[in-house]
């Protein structure tokens, strides 16, 4: 009885689940560390930026701070959606630096225990899976986690940090 109170609690702290806010992109379900999500906003217009790749939507001015925003459906290469009342806009914080992420709603909060991660299966050359650190399930439900870390390209990191210093770019409050 004593090993195994010993063992239950050497294993107790390698075990402390993370957790994730889950969001949908069309029927699929991603969650994103709870630990990089600053805020989350209804959906509203941002200034465009000349020049931005097609998923950087564009930048909105976050109580002063100039904050970057990317369609999450175009950056994985999904059909584009028309914007609805759910639509939201996930504040996240990467490398010191906060950018959103439109998707097309909010469900929950999970907790997923370390053991609960499954590695990504390789798909080949057609399916791009730099985006996600792991899967794991919830009930019935199949959750991708997502490492937002790699959502914003360096180039492209590189260019909107050009792109915002111009004097011409002013976000709308």
């Amino acid at each position: 009885m004593n090993q195994q109170a010993s063992y239950a609690t050497a294993t107790d702290a390698s075990d402390e689940a993370a957790q994730y806010l889950t969001v949908n992109l069309g029927n699929e379900e991603y969650g994103v560390d709870i630990l990089a999500v600053r805020e989350i906003r209804g959906w509203t217009p941002v200034t465009r930026i000349p020049q931005a790749p097609s998923y950087v939507l564009g930048v909105l001015n976050l109580r002063g701070a100039i904050v970057p925003v990317l369609d999450l459906r175009l950056r994985f290469g999904l059909a584009s959606e028309e914007y609805t009342a759910t639509t939201v806009c996930v504040i996240v914080m990467v490398a010191g630096r906060q950018f959103g992420v439109v998707v097309d709603a909010v469900s929950d909060v999970i907790d997923v225990l370390p053991g609960a991660v499954r590695p990504v299966p390789d798909m080949g050359t057609t399916v791009d899976t730099e985006y996600l650190k792991g899967l794991t399930s919830v009930g019935e439900r199949m959750v991708l986690l997502l490492d937002v870390d790699r959502l914003l390209q360096p180039q492209d990191a590189q260019m909107l940090e050009v792109a915002l210093a111009s004097p011409e770019v002013k976000a709308v409050a």
